[in-house]
């Protein structure tokens, strides 16, 4: 993925990292519109940063039907799509009362993706340097015990970004994984893991530099996330399953 010259859009980028990442691509010489639930936020960020704003619920398929829609008319130069959204809840399978975070894990994280690419493929497949990076996590690869469903879920977003690319790369559109470890934001369940996450603006500059230093990367690993991501061919996840889940919570994915 280039680092500059783009027109990128960016739902669920009203905070953290997708913010984060957002007011950088911009910096580096990219057209950034951004998305989000609450106007009020997109008009303090359109006015603070100079970003393009829609309102979009990624969890609602209508709205993002209408969302990117709207992207498209006003931005038809649109050629990179970051699929940002997410949320992480805690849940217990051991208790009946699990069953909504679950469902609301899957389809803010699986099935909001999926309706994104699904919205943009035809009209990307038309852009020079036309790209879709995915979010995952480390968390994708070793489970944290608290959260099955976001597991499943960046898990999902895995092996989807590993198929589609054998589709998409063909017909011009590159697919790029970003896989993040924990990361110093709101969507992490509690101050314990905040502590040892990753700080979001190292976060976020790592990730900068190595979009810079290898455009053609189909994953990009900040260091801090190949504890997670290389566990099972480094041949020691049942040590890092256990280290996760006990004293040591700095590695948890984001």
């Amino acid at each position: 993925m280039n680092t500059a010259g783009n027109t990128i859009f960016v739902p669920g980028a009203t905070s953290g990292i997708g913010l984060a990442l957002a007011q950088r691509l911009q910096a580096a010489g990219n057209t950034v519109v951004i998305g989000g639930r609450r106007t009020e936020l997109l008009d303090e960020l359109a006015a603070e940063h100079g970003f393009g704003t829609v309102r979009i619920d990624v969890a609602d398929p209508g709205s993002i039907t209408t969302a990117t829609a709207d992207v498209v008319t006003r931005y038809p130069d649109l050629n990179v799509l970051i699929a940002m959204a997410g949320i992480m809840r805690v849940e217990d399978w051991t208790t009946p009362g699990f069953l909504p975070d679950a469902e609301a894990v899957i389809t803010t994280n699986v099935l909001g993706p999926v309706r994104l690419i699904a919205a943009l493929t035809e009209h990307l497949r038309t852009r020079p340097g036309a790209t879709v990076l995915t979010v995952s996590s480390g968390l994708a690869h070793v489970p944290l015990r608290p959260t099955p469903s976001y597991n499943a879920s960046k898990a999902a977003i895995h092996l989807l970004s590993e198929s589609i690319r054998l589709q998409l790369e063909p017909e011009g559109v590159r697919v790029v994984e970003l896989v993040p470890p924990a990361v110093r934001t709101t969507l992490l369940p509690g101050p314990e893991f905040f502590e040892f996450a990753m700080p979001l603006d190292e976060f976020a500059d790592e990730v900068m530099e190595l979009l810079a230093r290898r455009p053609e990367a189909h994953e990009i690993l900040v260091e801090r996330v190949g504890f997670l991501r290389h566990a099972e061919t480094r041949g020691d996840y049942d040590q890092v399953v256990a280290t996760l889940n006990g004293a040591d919570p700095h590695a948890a994915g984001d």
